[in-house]
């Protein structure tokens, strides 16, 4: 603990000094009545009060004024409290993969629900971004507390060409959460959550260069690894016909992303409530020191309050 005013403690002093002359007085106290009568037949005159319930109030009474008196001094205490600037940045594949429907009603879909579950969970104070990716990437919703930008943004996704520049996208989002302004002169944390099917045949971002710039800014890259081995999308071709691709899995680069950065790989459907308690985990603590001046008042008319109290009904008389 420190004091902003720490000279102001020395007015402390004067409460041994006051207990010194309550008990110098309760000593002459006694002298005064030994002149009127012998100190032996006292006991059969009055009945005094417990010792302890003479002093009680009296002590009280002294414990508050030394709180208050602790107050003066702005006393201040260090706490762990949440950060309120943490930024996530979603990035959504929507590539021609994601239209498969091994996962109901699509890929997309479960991408779009799992970002809404991801966002439900975040403290309001936390800014959201959104990036999206097929072919090539792009920034589709700024940093911001509004969740309906992000929401709206979300929903008008569709999904686009077969290319996956998901190192790109990755790239983009860690370059965006290093962009946010600094507040009280330090950058804010960010976290990336990617949501996808994997693969990354677009682009020219490698995997190294994506773990690099992530693990220099401290950003950890999450991702929700959404399909199945046996996923496939059906075009319509001309003439009447259709052409099954297969589009399985491809989770490797979504894991070799988390792993190398701190992050977690999670599975499409899996309770994720669990991303947005540890994206809190991991940006959402810092220490602070605060001012308790008010604390310590509030404490010292409490004890004030409660010894005048008891002297009252004891004794009819404030001590």
């Amino acid at each position: 603990m420190s004091f902003g005013s720490p000279a102001l403690l020395l007015c402390l002093l004067a409460i041994p000094a006051v207990v010194a002359v309550l008990v110098l007085l309760e000593r002459r106290r006694s002298q005064r009545g030994a002149l009127w009568a012998s100190p032996a037949l006292l006991p059969n005159l009055v009945t005094p009060p417990p010792s302890w319930r003479r002093w009680l109030p009296t002590a009280l009474l002294l414990v508050g004024v030394a709180l208050l008196l602790v107050g003066f001094a702005r006393p201040r205490t260090g706490t762990t409290v949440g950060r309120n600037q943490a930024t996530l940045v979603l990035v959504v594949d929507i590539s021609g993969s994601m239209a498969a429907k091994d996962v109901r009603p699509s890929r997309l879909a479960a991408a779009r629900q799992a970002a809404r579950q991801v966002l439900a969970k975040l403290p309001s104070s936390f800014r959201v971004a959104a990036v999206a990716f097929s072919d090539h990437s792009a920034v589709v919703a700024p940093p911001s507390r509004d969740r309906s930008v992000v929401l709206n943004a979300l929903g008008r996704l569709r999904t686009g060409p077969q290319g996956t520049a998901l190192l790109e996208a990755a790239s983009r989002a860690v370059r965006l959460g290093h962009a946010l302004p600094p507040v009280n002169g330090k950058r804010p944390p960010a976290t990336v959550l990617v949501l996808s099917d994997g693969g990354a045949n677009s682009g020219n971002v490698t995997q190294q260069q994506v773990v690099a710039a992530a693990r220099k800014d401290g950003i950890p890259i999450d991702a929700v690894a959404i399909g199945t081995p046996s996923g496939v999308v059906v075009q319509k071709l001309q003439g009447g016909y259709t052409e099954r691709i297969a589009v399985p899995l491809q989770p490797q680069t979504l894991t070799g992303l988390a792993h190398a950065t701190g992050g977690r790989v999670y599975q499409a459907g899996a309770d994720l409530t669990r991303v947005a308690t540890g994206l809190r985990a991991r940006t959402g603590q810092e220490h602070k020191t605060v001012e308790v001046t008010a604390a310590a008042a509030a404490g010292g008319l409490a004890f004030m309050v409660a010894g005048g109290l008891l002297s009252g009904v004891w004794f009819r008389r404030i001590p």
